[in-house]
């Protein structure tokens, strides 16, 4: 595997990165790619997450704390100096397959510094049955992007305080708070932030490629979509009709469907889902023009969506729309 590095270590905002992944995927011809970075505080939130719903904006800006959205699905992270980001690009147009390959070469990493790691859930590398790596994952023509955190010695404190995630999440997990779900790396290990960086590099990497200038502009030129307000915003308009729910295996979702004259006019759905494939051609184009009841929305729908979104079923999201679940 190829590590990409850049040609100096001018410090960089988290939306660099999110480019860098993106012009690595679609402009160099590699087979696979890898790359370790850090930033200062920063809250990541998903693809279909609602920025208010998942973060504490107040203290976010009392406490410096910066705040973007990415291209993946998955739900909302904190990244601090305290942990290490990881970023895999490869060839592979097969999505699922393409993760689990790269949370298996994460539990290798942890394995081969003494530590027994497992994969579990959707997107979640676990220690002692807690979290210390989170995952997410997104597709462009040819290529799959994998994203993730490690745990190092994160601000326990500012993530708590930074992040709001629903209650029904924490209790699928059988707990009360962030800070009882997730174990911190330096807690098993003697090695430090920097030994596990190279230890992390030597063992998925067995080639360099460093960037050029142009290729730093070309990574400019993606960033700016990034910063654009109505991306970190997101495109949210008002619905006529707003449901909650979580399904276990598929995360949390929100379903907004503007209706009028009992017709689905507009439909959205938000949420830490995982994407797969594309929810405006697999899913939200179907339920438009569709009468609002479990019998027509079905017969619109196919039966598994899980080829759009991670483990869904059509009967699944028709309980979440009529309250069932």
């Amino acid at each position: 595997m190829t590590y990409i590095s850049l040609p100096n270590e001018s410090e960089r905002r988290l939306t660099f990165y999110l480019a860098m992944e993106e012009y690595v995927a679609r402009h160099l011809d590699l087979d696979d790619a890898f790359f370790l970075w850090q930033v200062e505080p920063t809250v990541i939130f998903g693809r279909n997450q609602l920025i208010e719903n998942e973060v504490n904006l107040e203290y976010c800006r009392e406490h410096g704390i910066a705040t973007y959205r990415r291209k993946s699905g998955g739900g909302c992270v904190y990244a601090d100096k305290g942990n290490v980001m990881l970023s895999y690009i490869t060839k592979d147009e097969q999505v699922s397959l393409t993760f689990n390959r790269y949370i298996n070469l994460l539990v290798l990493v942890l394995y081969r510094m003494g530590i027994e790691a497992k994969a579990t859930g959707r997107n979640d590398v676990l220690i002692g049955g807690r979290k210390v790596s989170g995952n997410a994952f997104y597709h462009l023509p040819g290529k799959s992007i994998v994203h993730g955190t490690l745990l190092y010695d994160t601000d326990i404190q500012n993530m708590e305080a930074s992040i709001t995630p629903s209650h029904a999440k924490l209790e699928s997990k059988g707990v009360s708070s962030v800070r009882q779900h997730i174990t911190l790396l330096k807690d098993h290990t003697t090695m430090t932030l920097e030994e596990v960086k190279a230890h992390i590099r030597q063992t998925l990497c067995d080639r360099q490629l460093t960037l050029s200038e142009t290729d730093i502009r070309g990574i400019g030129d993606i960033e700016r979509g990034y910063l654009s307000e109505s991306f970190i915003l997101g495109n949210n308009p008002r619905y006529t009709l707003s449901r909650k729910g979580r399904i276990e295996g598929v995360g949390d979702l929100e379903v907004r469907l503007e209706v009028r004259g009992g017709i689905i006019r507009e439909a959205n759905i938000l949420g830490d889902f995982l994407l797969v494939g594309d929810i405006e051609a697999g899913i939200l184009s179907h339920l438009r023009g569709v009468r609002l009841s479990p019998e027509a929305m079905t017969e619109a729908l196919p039966p598994d969506l899980s080829d759009i979104i991670l483990h869904l079923h059509t009967y699944q999201l028709t309980k979440i729309i009529f309250n069932q679940l």
